[in-house]
């Protein structure tokens, strides 16, 4: 057996026919904001390579229903933005499964499977990550250092990137991957760090304003000199109207 697929559990297989939909998972992209850098959640197989928290989906849920399970059992958080972006079914996408243990020949684990992209966006100093019964590690990856990653997951990973810059014209961003509280600087650098570009500030304070979905507080981050920035917050109503109507202008 190739190193790079992990041993399999036997009942799991033998048992999971009668949960699970053959041919058909879910992959998350789950990105989280800290120290500046953008970050993506990653689990590392036994003895294998890194690739991004997925699963198959139960027989009795929807995909949403099966991606925030997923999520939770992978970072402990309820409740969190999920976005499907994208379904992959190449028929090659997983040209290495046929390296897994003879002993799960013809079994529904050996179908091919078509996945299901979803993002999510969380607060990184809420997840408590937790590897699965594949994994022996799940960590944080800074975006600009991701490795090579099992199957497909490199373009997932991409593709979820490309959809989430794109949404920024369309959607605010922010509330799930700052702290409640926050400066326009942090902010502007999540933007920045999304898109992969500096932006003027003053361009940007005037833009993100009209937007009309934050709050200026009575108060100053502390620790730093003496004109230190204002902190802001999101009107939470305003921000969650924003996420269904859409944003009235593209940022």
């Amino acid at each position: 057996m190739n190193k790079a697929i992990p041993d399999l559990d036997i009942d799991f297989v033998q048992n999971g026919q009668n949960t699970y939909l053959r041919h058909l998972s879910v992959d998350c992209v789950i990105f989280g904001f800290h120290e500046n850098e953008l970050k993506v959640l990653l689990l590392r197989w036994k003895d294998g390579p890194w690739c991004l928290p997925g699963g198959f989906v139960k027989k009795e849920e929807s995909l949403n229903d099966s991606a925030a399970r997923i999520l939770k059992e992978r970072t402990g958080l309820d409740d969190i933005f999920l976005q499907q972006f994208h379904v992959f079914g190449d028929a090659k996408r997983e040209k290495n499964k046929s390296e897994m243990n003879s002993k799960f020949k013809g079994s529904w684990i050996m179908d091919r499977f078509v996945t299901v992209g979803y993002y999510a966006l969380v607060e990184y100093s809420k997840v408590k990550p937790k590897p699965d019964f594949l994994s022996d590690d799940c960590t944080w990856w800074d975006i600009h250092s991701i490795p090579s990653l099992l199957y497909d997951h490199n373009e997932i990973l991409n593709r979820a990137l490309e959809v989430l810059q794109l949404s920024l014209n369309d959607h605010p961003i922010g509330y799930t991957l700052l702290h409640e509280k926050f400066t326009m600087p942090e902010l502007q650098k999540l933007y920045e760090t999304i898109l992969r570009k500096e932006i003027d500030r003053r361009n940007f304070q005037k833009k993100i304003l009209s937007l009309d979905i934050l709050v200026r507080l009575e108060e100053r981050k502390t620790g730093g000199a003496h004109k230190a920035p204002y902190l802001y917050r999101f009107d939470k109503r305003k921000y969650d109207r924003a996420l269904k109507e859409g944003l009235k202008s593209g940022f």
